[in-house]
């Protein structure tokens, strides 16, 4: 694994800012054999050599220019959550103890932590231990019913995350210098992007790069958010929120989308003249508080002076809103473009009333210091112009 030992990580950007093993011996306290050892594993990781040794000096290679660049992100991010525990940490601290206190710090119990990382518990307990005690502070705060990491420990969990995953984007970037798929494309899709436009980017993206694996992961916003934040998503699709939730994200529109209030062939109002007050009377399946689109459905109501529908069954799921409307009289209201292909296919009809105000932001979501790789940036690409050519 590339980047398994930070200790070789640092010897080698000594070497590349110095351009010499004696040097950077001297930098990082030691020997030359060691220098020139803690390179050769570097290399062999990553399968590329990544100088170009001349009696002049060390110089890097593409690739060795390539890890310079991500290794000195992920190294920065990662010493200044250090240097907030304790200036020694950045000299002792290891990826397997930070691995262990990463999985520590999300399960709140050591058993469950070196069940994640597939390690005896003694293992992660002691890899643990010995950061607190290099720290010289508790990390954790431990109770009868587990343990919680302080505010500096769970900050120290994320910031790692988000520097191993600087690391594993270099992996990605050397793969594709010699022409190998490695790697993967995390994405975050909300529930309109799961329908548009992400059928049409994947499709596209799969002529490009046939191998390379993605994985779209679904949830609610906020728990989408916080995989993003800490290094698990590489981007979000969806509703963008206003104003963006955080100042560590950025958001980027993409294209508009608006609601429309959907029925069963069969539903009598598709029939007669609509009202707010007739709607407010009806059974209604929508998306959870808190959401866009619930936010704007809601909306809708109280700006007439209305109170909401009594009947509601909060759900996200697309399916069971059109499974219901088949077989029963209840109402929904979603995005246009996420019913688009079940109405064009005639599954479900659009009532013939206009929802208010309903034109909302569709968009990118990523880290604000991110730096996609040029896989990530070729599907973001492919999503932009999907998105404009349906509009």
């Amino acid at each position: 694994m590339l980047g398994s030992n930070l200790r070789h990580l640092r010897v080698f950007h000594a070497v590349a800012e110095t351009g010499s093993v004696t040097r950077a011996a001297e930098l990082c306290l030691v020997s030359q054999p060691a220098v020139t050892q803690a390179i050769a594993k570097l290399e062999a990781e990553a399968e590329l050599p990544l100088f170009r040794r001349t009696s002049q000096g060390f110089f890097l290679t593409e690739a060795g220019a390539l890890l310079a660049r991500r290794g000195k992100r992920a190294l920065d991010m990662l010493d200044g959550a250090l240097n907030e525990i304790a200036p020694r940490l950045p000299l002792t601290a290891t990826r397997a103890q930070l691995l262990a206190l990463i999985a520590t710090s999300e399960a709140q119990n050591f058993s469950l932590a070196a069940r994640q990382l597939g390690i005896a518990q003694p293992t992660v307990h002691r890899a643990v231990t010995q950061l607190e005690r290099e720290a010289g502070k508790a990390l954790f705060q431990r109770s009868a019913f587990g343990i919680v990491p302080t505010r500096a420990c769970a900050m120290l969990a994320r910031i790692a995350r988000l520097s191993f995953a600087e690391l594993d984007q270099a992996v990605s970037e050397l793969g594709d210098l010699v022409g190998r798929e490695v790697g993967e494309i995390t994405i975050g899709a909300m529930p309109l992007a799961r329908s548009h436009p992400m059928p049409k980017v994947l499709a596209r993206f799969r002529e490009k790069r046939p191998n390379l694996r993605i994985r779209i992961i679904e949830g609610t916003y906020d728990e989408l958010l916080g995989q993003l934040r800490r290094g698990d998503l590489d981007f979000l699709i969806g509703a963008l929120r206003s104003p963006a939730p955080i100042e560590d994200v950025v958001q980027e529109r993409v294209f508009d989308d608006d609601l429309v209030l959907l029925a069963g062939h069969h539903h009598p109002l598709l029939y007669r003249p609509l009202s707010l007050e007739v709607l407010r009377q009806q059974h209604w399946l929508v998306t959870r508080t808190g959401t866009p689109t619930r936010t704007q459905f809601d909306a809708m109501f109280h700006a007439a002076g209305l109170a909401l529908p009594d009947s509601i069954i909060e759900t996200g799921s697309v399916i069971l809103m059109r499974e219901m409307m088949e077989i029963s009289d209840v109402l929904s209201c979603v995005s246009h473009l996420q019913a688009r292909a079940d109405i064009d296919r005639k599954l479900v009809a659009v009532l013939p009333f206009a929802v208010p105000h309903s034109t909302r932001a569709i968009g990118l979501t990523y880290r604000r210091d991110w730096m996609p790789t040029p896989a990530q940036s070729l599907i973001m690409e492919e999503i932009r112009q999907a998105s404009a050519e349906a509009l």
